[in-house]
């Protein structure tokens, strides 16, 4: 007899409230029900449920073991389910999120690619510079930039993320070049979501608070503001290597760029094996690699 034994009868019964319409349910004898749920509360050492004549109701532990109960025959049906779609279309509803301006840019048109190719799903695109709890909120995926700190999810890396320093010539014409990292101090800094840069500093990373006379929450506000060369500014890749090529901006102290912290898909293991998640995140490293605004700045 395996431990599991009695478990899909357990839960009938906590849910119907008589093991009559619990047998019912499952198309067996209400004696059937009655002893595998004998069998299971002495395997336990635990008496699960009150019985009476007419109903049944949960004790504590009974309470307590329903809700693992559940658990478990959720786990099952997603492995039966994951195994079986393997080939399958991606289907149904898939909810994910990912942060404001970069989903905007980037993500939310590529889903719109994916979705006109696999008409049978339907997507929920939350997009907010808040942290989003994926277990907590039933989402199935997120795309996050930077570093990571999700021990409970897999991530897959989708795309490089490299951060630049930079200012416009004017800028440089006007207040001189920082040529170190404590030359930051004397110079306008473009403030966007923090006041602490990072940098590569003796094969480790470092961070500097810096000051300015001008800060935004949104990258897009900081470029346009360091292309009017009002200062410096750290902003990713794809905000500035277009302008990195057409000289109306600067890379400044290459040799302190911080290390390469990527684009990630995240997102709980059971939903990596459902092919709407799989075949999205997929297609999601697929292209943003071939984007232009990932190449290199030659």
């Amino acid at each position: 007899m395996s431990q599991w034994d009695g478990l899909d009868e357990f839960v009938a019964v906590a849910e119907c409230g008589q093991f009559t319409a619990a047998a019912e349910r499952l198309g067996v004898s209400s004696s059937h029900v009655s002893r595998r749920i004998a069998q299971l509360e002495e395997r336990l050492q635990s008496r699960l449920l009150h019985r009476s004549t007419r109903r049944v109701s949960l004790t504590e532990a009974g309470q307590i073991f329903l809700q693992h109960c559940r658990s478990l025959q959720d786990a099952r049906e997603d492995a039966w389910r994951a195994v079986g779609d393997l080939s399958a279309e991606p289907k149904g509803l898939l909810r994910m999120t990912c942060g404001v301006a970069y989903g905007e840019r980037f993500v939310v048109p590529l889903v719109n690619q994916f979705m006109a190719r696999h008409p049978q799903l339907r997507v929920d695109i939350q997009l907010s510079n808040r942290t989003l709890d994926l277990l907590h909120e039933g989402l199935d995926l997120a795309v996050r930039l930077g570093r990571l700190n999700a021990e409970r999810l897999v991530a897959t890396r989708l795309a490089p993320r490299e951060m630049y320093l930079c200012a416009a010539p004017a800028y440089l014409e006007r207040a001189g070049e920082p040529r170190s990292l404590a030359d930051l101090a004397r110079h306008n800094c473009l403030i966007g979501s923090s006041d602490h840069w990072v940098f590569a500093e003796h094969g480790q990373e470092t961070q500097l608070r810096v000051q300015g006379n001008w800060r935004c929450n949104s990258g897009a506000a900081v470029l346009d503001a360091a292309l009017r060369g009002f200062g410096l500014c750290q902003l990713p890749d794809y905000y500035v290597l277009e302008h990195l090529r057409s000289g109306a901006l600067v890379a400044l102290l290459e040799q302190h760029r911080p290390p390469n912290t990527a684009v990630w898909a995240l997102y709980p293991p059971q939903r990596g094996l459902s092919p709407k998640v799989r075949l999205l995140v997929d297609f999601l490293k697929q292209r943003l690699g071939q984007l232009p605004e990932y190449r290199d700045a030659g």
